[in-house]
This record gives C-alpha cells, sequence and structure tokens, in this order.
C-alpha cells in the first residue's frame, strides 16, 4: 500500500473509475464534432456526462481553445463551441505540436519519415507532390 492512497487500481475518485489522461479532451471533442452547429457549455456538460461540474467542462473547453482545438464566439452573455477541425485536422495539429516542441526540426522529420512503413512513405511523398502542385 502507497502513503495515502489505498490499496487497488488506483484509478477510482469518489467512487467511480477516473477517466485517462486525455480521455475528457476526446470526449468533449466528440461531443462537438456530433453537433449541428456551435453549442453552450451546458449542452456538451449534458453529452459527456452530467456528473461533471460545469466547471470541469468550462476548463476542458478552455484548454482545447489553448490548443487551438475549439473554437469560441459569443452568444449573449455566454459563449458557444465548435470543433476547429475534424479528426484529421485534430490529428495534424497535434503533430504540429509536437514538432514544434522539437529544436531540430530537420533531424525529427527525417527520424519521422524513415520510420515509416513504405506505404505511408509513399502517400506522404505523393502528398507533398501534389501540396507542391500550383492550383489552377
Amino acid at each position: 500500500m502507497r502513503a495515502g492512497r489505498p490499496e487497488g487500481d488506483g484509478v477510482r475518485e469518489q467512487g467511480r473509475a477516473r477517466r485517462g489522461q486525455g480521455e475528457l479532451e476526446a470526449q468533449v471533442l466528440g461531443a462537438l464534432r456530433a453537433a449541428d452547429g456551435p453549442v453552450d457549455t451546458a449542452w456538451v456538460r449534458e453529452r459527456v456526462g452530467g456528473d461533471l461540474a460545469y466547471t470541469t467542462v468550462i476548463t476542458i473547453l478552455t484548454r482545447l481553445l489553448a490548443k487551438g482545438a475549439v473554437t469560441r464566439e459569443k452568444s449573449g452573455r455566454a459563449f458557444v463551441w465548435s470543433p476547429a477541425a475534424d479528426e484529421a485536422g485534430l490529428g495534424a495539429l497535434r503533430m504540429r505540436r509536437l514538432l514544434d516542441q522539437e529544436r531540430d526540426r530537420e533531424a525529427v522529420l527525417a527520424s519521422f519519415v524513415t520510420s515509416l512503413p513504405p506505404g505511408d512513405e509513399r502517400l506522404l511523398r505523393e502528398l507533398l507532390e501534389r501540396a507542391a502542385e500550383p492550383e489552377d
């Protein structure tokens, strides 16, 4: 037994399983993607789980806003929220953020490309060629 913690799985909080790191953000983003348009915090809270504190949902939305994963706009006295991108766009955003944290971008990109399976490397080359083509 560790000091201050009961024995067991260590992931229980107030009688319920605690969400894994990033799981709540993913649930909030999933709820926003399922919405027909911008939604308020109460709508998100209801979809993700009404047992969450309203302030917890606001905190998650604010963190996602800082990461560029969601947008917000004023609607009356409150904000309404929307996803900034689809799942692929959010994955690309995470990859860019990780790359931005590295000092030697060239080395990181070179290592990334050389570690790709042949099919993914081929796809990446095709996408880069398409991106370099002038638009009509």
